[in-house]
């Protein structure tokens, strides 16, 4: 059993009705890849705000008896027997990476949980204490600065710059409906604008927000369902550009497919963006699992590219991406590439407690590292069903004991003392500062 310093904080469970309380005598409890941790305010902090908190249904809630010093799954709740407890979990805000997940044992009609990060949570001196490292302090997606009188005027305001914009009307809808912060902050004028363009992925990602074959994982938004045009696109990048000083536009969101298959429209788009302005970053999130397209793209005015991964091991990435006509390799191979034209090159590193921290991935992340050394690792935290991923991910490649995420944190910075961590894709402006210190404690 793990520990860590600072005093014990309470389990939390929430009953049928999703009325959330601590339980007296006993201690919240992290999960990393089966391993358990009874959680101290060491490991934790104040929940963030904006997180979320959710009742695991069909799932048993694993905490720590205070009076036997043992481990225990709940079938009810020991203050008022006869009442069923399930686990609690924290959706936690951006910028903030998960050190443990929710504690918890499946019941037998167990399905795949939605599309989220489980975090592990508990109860301390009056409030919520989440088990989560900060690792990006800017407030880019802070709900506190989107209210919502401001994005509804800034879609009126769009609506007259860009009248019979598709694109535009598509950034409406996940800003209004979905609520997604990137959508909310092209209509407030504020950091990075979201470009979203490809219908289309040659990977079939057990995570995919926005498309899921079967009924086993509900989606949480819907893909776009047009291709822009490249004018289309690039108005919406010039009005966010000329607007937002140090501004980000991105290729490549939850709400389409691979933005590499979408080539035939980002080129010209990007093109007629550059003939416009030199000003702002164009950047494009993406499997990087064509470098041939994104040669093109870079000598269009692509300035940076951010490359997902759930894993630097390929039996992980080909168990989690499932790629379609593209290889491992070719991932590598576009990294390689942005690097030798000179491109910043940033890592959204899908964080999983119990793989990404254990010792075959850390060894096999510090070789990568060495050999692919990339600006930026954006530290997310990987939104499926946590014991679903551990059973994938350990029939794929060896999984040893987890060492801690604080524990690799430190070691990567200690071995790339250059290597930046975060969370959002940086302006150019920002692409050779020195890494921010992190703070681990």
């Amino acid at each position: 059993m793990a520990k860590a310093g600072g005093g014990p904080i309470a389990a939390v469970v929430a009953n049928e009705r999703g009325e959330i309380f601590d339980l007296d005598g006993y201690g919240a409890v992290g999960m990393a890849g089966g391993h358990l941790t009874l959680l101290q305010t060491g490991d934790t902090r104040k929940l963030p705000f904006g997180s979320e908190l959710m009742r695991l249904p069909d799932r048993l809630p694993i905490v720590y008896n205070r009076s036997t010093g043992e481990f225990e799954a709940l079938t009810e709740n020991p203050m008022l027997p006869g009442e069923a407890v399930f686990p609690v979990a924290a959706f936690n805000s951006p910028g903030y990476l998960l050190t443990h997940v929710s504690a918890f044992r499946e019941g037998p009609r167990a399905a795949y949980l939605p599309l989220f990060s489980y975090g592990a949570v508990g109860w301390w001196r009056g409030g919520f204490r989440s088990a989560v490292l900060q690792v990006d302090r800017e407030p880019r997606q802070d709900l506190r600065r989107m209210p919502p009188r401001q994005v509804a005027a800034g879609v009126r305001k769009m609506r007259t710059i860009l009248p019979g914009n598709r694109l535009r009307a598509h950034l409406e809808h996940c800003a209004l409906v979905y609520g997604c912060p990137a959508g909310k902050n092209f209509f407030l004028g504020r950091y990075e604008a979201p470009l979203p363009a490809s219908r289309y992925c040659n990977a079939r990602c057990l995570g995919c927000l926005s498309l899921q074959p079967g009924e086993n994982v509900p989606q949480s938004q819907d893909r776009i369902a047009f291709t822009p045009d490249p004018e289309e696109i690039a108005a919406v990048a010039l009005a966010h550009i000329q607007r937002v000083k140090h501004s980000v536009v991105s290729f490549g969101q939850g709400c389409e497919g691979d933005p590499l298959l979408a080539a035939e429209v980002i080129e010209p788009a990007i093109r007629l963006i550059r003939a416009r302005t030199a000003a702002g970053t164009i950047n494009m999130n993406t499997n990087a699992s064509r470098p041939e397209v994104l040669e093109v793209l870079f000598a269009a005015g692509l300035d940076s590219v951010r490359v997902s991964l759930n894993s630097v091991r390929k039996a992980c990435y080909e168990a989690y991406f499932r790629p379609r006509d593209y290889r491992f390799e070719d991932v590598l191979a576009s990294v390689e590439l942005a690097k030798r034209l000179g491109k910043f090159v940033s890592l959204n590193y899908l964080n999983c407690p119990g793989v990404t921290d254990s010792p075959e991935e850390f060894k096999a992340f510090k070789s990568f590292l060495g050999s692919h050394p990339v600006g930026l690792i954006q530290w997310r935290n990987l939104n499926f069903d946590p014991l679903r991923y551990w059973r994938l991910m350990a029939a794929a490649a060896p999984q040893g004991p987890p060492m801690g995420v604080k524990a690799l944190l430190a070691g990567l910075r200690k071995r790339f003392p250059d290597l930046g961590f975060g969370y959002f894709n940086p302006p150019k402006e920002r692409f050779h500062l020195p890494p921010a210190p992190l703070a681990l404690e």
